[in-house]
């Protein structure tokens, strides 16, 4: 098929695009560089059905493709929070974009939707009937506003016009080609280890998040966007749950760091709680995460090794 990968140059769209071209796809990563890395994706370059689109979905673009992984916004709060009306513009218009391409093309459409859609739980674990505790004006409301039109915009298209639609909402995912500075808590802590610097806790550290290695989500990505009639919304994560103070020390023992842990306050609106209830992914997909998360985070920080090697 022709598949379009929308933040394809990405953490977690460059390694959707490698697996594609895997599967033999052909495959058109649309990037606008924001936070996406040409590093990312340059094994990929010289490939004869890969092709590189520079181009933000903000703004909209003809293209013939059979499938739609509409992965593009900045996924980090230190991202997405240095341009918010980019960040909700990017879910907004650029997922209205990628609807109508979809509608145009009759193309089936999967949106990348996020855990952060629930906010600050409170349920728990969450499950996708729930709802969401989100604070609609605060610092993070950007995202996880943004990600929650997109899923009403998916849900509008697929009911007025019929649009083939999958919607997955993802959990904290991890792996190599994560962003030196991408501030969110896997690459934070392995690289304050590796350089030896403090960890840096926020809160006292009891608050939960669950990880999933970025092979894991992938595979069930594409199980999600072959599975015939159903739209989602479906968790992918790991319901392995973690505290955050357990993870710096796991860290710190990985890495043989001599780091200390030191403790920050609380950003506002930090959820206190993440795990995924993934009974309708096991069910529906027959899928659920393989990589232990050990052998993730030694992947992880090997590839950080490397990469703060080459300075």
């Amino acid at each position: 098929m022709r598949i379009l990968v929308t933040g394809g140059a990405g953490f977690i769209g460059s390694h959707l695009c490698e697996r594609l071209l895997g599967e033999g796809h052909e495959v058109l990563c649309l990037d606008n560089f924001f936070t996406g890395s040409k590093g990312n994706i340059e094994p990929l370059l010289d490939h004869h059905r890969f092709e590189l689109i520079r181009h933000d979905i903000t703004q909209p673009i003809l293209l013939e493709v059979e499938r739609v992984y509409n992965l593009a916004c900045p996924a980090s709060p230190i991202h997405y929070q240095y341009n918010p009306v980019k960040t909700i513009k990017t879910s907004v218009l650029g997922t209205i974009h990628m609807l109508g391409l979809a509608k145009r093309v009759r193309a089936r459409i999967l949106q990348a939707s996020t855990s952060e859609v629930y906010g600050d739980p409170q349920v728990h674990p969450q499950t996708e009937n729930y709802w969401g505790h989100v604070n609609p004006i605060g610092i993070r409301s950007c995202y996880d506003e943004g990600k929650r039109v997109a899923e009403t915009l998916m849900m509008d298209y697929h009911r007025q016009n019929q649009v083939d639609i999958r919607i997955v909402r993802i959990f904290n995912t991890y792996g190599p080609r994560m962003a030196v500075n991408d501030g969110r808590v896997v690459s934070n802590f392995i690289v304050q280890a590796l350089r030896g610097e403090d960890l840096t806790v926020y809160g006292d550290g009891s608050q939960t998040r669950s990880f999933c290695y970025v092979d894991d989500l992938v595979e069930g990505m594409i199980r999600m966007m072959e599975r015939e009639a159903v739209t989602g919304p479906l968790n992918l994560g790991n319901p392995a749950e973690t505290s955050i103070l357990e993870f710096a020390q796991r860290i710190i023992d990985l890495t043989g760091s001599t780091s200390r842990i030191v403790f920050k306050p609380l950003p506002a609106d930090d959820p206190q709680q993440r795990r995924p209830e993934i009974s309708m992914a096991r069910e529906m997909l027959g899928w659920q995460p393989d990589v232990p998360l050990e052998a993730g985070l030694r992947k992880t920080i090997d590839y950080f090794t490397a990469l703060l090697a080459r300075g």
